[in-house]
């Protein structure tokens, strides 16, 4: 009896160190699965439902929003906003703090150039279902004129907006005013340069990195309140046509979408640094991005979880034994 309650703890142990992740956690590959979803060009990890995203259309798709269960691929809800008018060219979403979503009609692909290009901003719903919310509109001009960008993110913490434009030559952060106002226009200002031709970027969950991916590669960030530091480059999966990019919910991956229909979202490992910028991990890659290691999110509290009854398990073991010594 004593040898296989030894066996069962060892066992507990070995399974709890090797399981993956549940598809509930999000921070797994998925495909996107609705035949209507044909040119995702943004993407967001929800932080109310587990394993949700949201990602959207790009160009005259309309003003829809789809959330999408990463477990099954399929669409659990679909939001239209109300409020805004016609989009132009949808290329971006971000969620920022009290679970407010913001996305960028910020494209400008034609070089048509606009003189001013849109942000909305809605609640997240509490309840996933097919619904109408109106959003706020807000007016967004460069203070060095039109651009063309696809990248739109928002700090977590702060709830600062920012754009990247997309240059081939690499562009800039341009950071907007400290509280978006719907009346007049936004001006949003250069503030430092990114070496990417970017498609699309995302903080992770505690605002202490930002990733930038482009169509063949990726650049990691720390943020340092805006004064980026470059660390290295990403791991970018190979796609046909890579236009998004977010964290998972606890940080631990980095999810990499592109357009198409059926289009797979690729979960890589994120690069963890160091106070001193090295990556906390060999070749780069950290288990978290929010320097939590191993033990953050709900594989790292399963692990932990069986590791306390495997321990358990043997100390039981170890007192029965103890008690059946000759005195």
């Amino acid at each position: 009896m004593r040898r296989s309650l030894t066996l069962l703890a060892g066992g507990l142990l070995v399974g709890a160190l090797a399981a993956p992740a549940s598809a509930a956690d999000g921070d797994q590959d998925f495909t996107i699965k609705d035949p209507r979803i044909t040119e995702s060009s943004g993407l967001a990890a929800s932080r109310q439902h587990p394993g949700v995203y949201w990602t959207h259309n790009d160009s005259d798709d309309g003003a829809f929003l789809y959330a999408i269960d990463s477990a099954t691929g399929r669409t659990v809800a679909t939001v239209t906003m109300s409020g805004v008018g016609k989009p132009r060219d949808i290329e971006a979403i971000s969620i920022g703090p009290d679970n407010q979503i913001y996305v960028g009609d910020i494209g400008d692909n034609d070089g048509v150039t606009w003189n001013y290009v849109w942000v909305y901003r809605l609640t997240e719903p509490k309840v996933l279902k097919n619904q109408t919310i109106r959003a706020k509109q807000y007016v967004v001009k460069y203070s060095d004129g039109s651009r063309d960008a696809e990248s739109l993110v928002v700090h977590p913490k702060t709830g600062r907006v920012y754009i990247i434009d997309k240059q081939e030559d690499g562009g800039h952060l341009y950071a907007g005013p400290d509280k978006l106002s719907s009346s007049g226009a936004n001006v949003f200002r250069p503030v430092a340069p990114v070496d990417m031709w970017a498609t699309d970027a995302a903080f992770s969950p505690d605002g202490r990195q930002l990733a930038v991916r482009g169509y063949f590669g990726g650049v990691a960030y720390t943020w340092n309140g805006g004064k980026l530091k470059r660390q290295g480059e990403l791991d970018v999966p190979l796609q046909g046509q890579g236009e998004s990019v977010t964290y998972s919910p606890d940080g631990s991956r980095i999810m990499y979408g592109s357009e198409g229909a059926e289009s797979v979202v690729k979960a890589e490992d994120a690069p963890s640094y160091g106070a001193s910028g090295d990556s906390d991990s060999p070749g780069g890659k950290g288990s978290s991005a929010s320097g939590n290691g191993g033990g953050g999110g709900p594989e790292g509290n399963a692990k932990t979880g069986a590791i306390a009854v495997a321990v358990l398990v043997v100390a039981f073991v170890g007192v029965r034994r103890l008690r059946k010594r000759p005195s």
